[in-house]
């Protein structure tokens, strides 16, 4: 099994406030600058409004990254679709792929349209699933191995690896990210599925014990809430 940033395709998965799109976008931005290849971002958020990757795109073109997303993403329409061009990223020479699905069952289903494509090429694909404990529904074994299953089986691919994405925004500690690491360590023996990346503010990486910096994905937040925002 590939390491978790070794795929040509990353799949990102995860409930609601889990950091996805956060992650989805620092994925594709170290990806282009570290290869200078072509590289896409696949917005499949169907149904939240809320932080999605679709808002950044003119910053994200701006890195020399495509970017593609459902139609009427961004719009008051209520019933987006699934456009062709998405189709276009197993068939086009891109050196990378990263793909934001979206935080229900609803975005899980958007990604299971192209399980055949994924199937393909599963040797290439890297599937992440997202967990931040900090949030509701997330915060027991339980209920990240329920909410594990229910998306795998929309998504229609089963996760490769954990991505322990404990955050409070700027409040987050590294004691938040150890006793997380705690908790996804009892869920990957439950689901037989490795912590694989430990994601955080740079400053936090030399605080935590040398199991996690090795894991360690630094994250700078380009898409902070409005009321955490200096320019308000």
């Amino acid at each position: 099994m590939m390491l978790p940033l070794q795929g040509k395709y990353t799949l990102l998965l995860g409930h609601y406030g889990s950091g996805k799109t956060e992650l989805a976008l620092a994925l594709a931005m170290e990806q282009r600058h570290s290869s200078g290849g072509r590289v896409a971002l696949v917005d499949l958020d169907m149904v939240n409004p809320y932080f999605r990757s679709a808002e950044q795109k003119a910053l994200l073109e701006q890195e020399g990254i495509e970017v593609m997303m459902p139609s009427f993403a961004l719009s008051s329409v209520d019933v987006p679709s699934l456009p062709a061009q998405i189709q276009s990223v197993f068939e086009s020479d891109f050196d990378h792929v990263v793909i934001d699905v979206g935080g229900d069952d609803t975005g899980a289903v958007a990604l299971g349209r192209y399980a055949a494509h994924l199937a393909a090429r599963r040797e290439q694909v890297v599937a992440l699933y997202v967990v931040n404990p900090l949030r509701p529904f997330s915060d027991t074994v339980e209920d990240i191995t329920a909410l594990f299953a229910m998306i795998e089986s929309r998504a229609r691919i089963r996760p490769d690896y954990l991505v322990n994405n404990a955050n409070l925004q700027e409040e987050t500690t590294a004691r938040d990210l150890i006793q997380a690491q705690d908790l996804l360590a009892r869920v990957a023996r439950r689901l037989n599925v490795p912590v694989g990346l430990v994601v955080g503010a740079q400053h936090l990486r030399k605080e935590l014990p040398p199991e996690m910096q090795a894991l360690y994905f630094p994250l700078s937040p380009v898409m902070k809430p409005e009321w955490l925002r200096e320019d308000r």
